[in-house]
């Protein structure tokens, strides 16, 4: 049953958030505007979210409806009538004169009725009512319209949140590279960042590699994508005669599908192309470690 009252009670210009001028376009924005700030799914810690949503949605169903909202607004304005003439009255003799014009308006309703056959003129609040039975019974296309679109904006939502949740950040997940090196030792252990990036770089693209200045053997290393710091820390070891441990700093990233870490998500075809990738992986290193054997020979 359509609480009439209520709705003829509450201003719905200022519920949405509009102007009493406001346009069904104005309307329609700032309905969409309110309603997904206080939507049931965003707020489930506050009881009464659901009840402002239904409010705001039956706003948005009356004052875009053309009839519907000539009604409301007959309600609006014989309130503040009421109001105004009230407020001019004292209170002995504003129930003296509420008194009156409800006597005078039953007389004159039953000596109408008597007159003409036919049951007397609706009030606002009825004339009202009836149009919101008019708007249950036929349903609202605008308003399906209004909520279909926010399932969809909040949808988008949720998926951008997830993905924000789940995107690689890389400054979180370094790589801590060790090595043997004497304190002594100007070479480093025969490592330098020259030497370092074209062992690493392979692998993809490389944010920032730091060598230690105060800790021989030591550098720190950033990839810009997960699948190559994962595919460096478990595949690269340098030079074999002073070989490379990579190391994450703190824990090592979730969601990790490549094969050995127990998934199940990974297909055949993402483990074919892992296999080829690691092969051409091996063939440049194999390059590598004989370009800088000839240059060692040159020198």
């Amino acid at each position: 049953m359509v609480d009439v009252k209520k709705f003829a009670n509450i201003d719905l210009y200022g519920l949405i958030g509009v102007e009493i001028g406001a346009t069904q376009s104005e309307i329609r924005k700032a309905y969409r505007k309110k309603a997904l700030v206080c939507h049931p799914d965003k707020n489930p810690d506050n009881p009464k979210a659901a009840e402002l949503f239904h409010e705001l949605a039956s706003a948005l169903e009356i004052l875009t409806d053309e009839s519907a909202r000539a009604a409301y607004d007959r309600v609006l304005n014989a309130k503040k009538a009421a109001a105004l003439r009230h407020a001019e009255l004292d209170s002995k003799r504003r129930k003296l004169i509420e008194d009156l014009e409800r006597r005078e308006k039953e007389a004159n309703s039953q000596q109408k009725a008597r007159r003409t056959g036919y049951a007397a003129e609706k009030s606002p609040e009825e004339q009202l009512k009836d149009e919101m039975d008019r708007l249950r019974k036929e349903g609202s296309r605008l308003l399906e319209e209004e909520q279909e679109m926010m399932r969809k904006q909040l949808a988008e939502e949720r998926l951008k949140m997830q993905e924000s949740s789940n995107r690689w950040d890389s400054s979180q997940h370094r790589i801590k590279i060790k090595w043997k090196a004497d304190k002594g030792d100007n070479t480093n252990g025969g490592y330098n960042e020259t030497i370092l990036r074209n062992y690493l770089k392979k692998y993809g693209d490389i944010i920032a590699l730091v060598i230690s200045g105060k800790k021989k053997g030591s550098a720190v290393v950033e990839f810009k994508a997960q699948d190559a710091a994962e595919m460096a820390v478990d595949y690269e070891k340098g030079n074999m005669d002073n070989p490379l441990t990579l190391e994450w700093i703190g824990n090592a990233p979730k969601n990790n599908s490549r094969p050995g870490n127990g998934s199940s998500t990974i297909t055949d075809t993402d483990f074919e192309s892992l296999v080829l990738r690691q092969m051409r992986q091996a063939e440049e290193r194999k390059k590598l470690i004989e370009q800088m054997m000839r240059e060692d020979g040159d020198e």
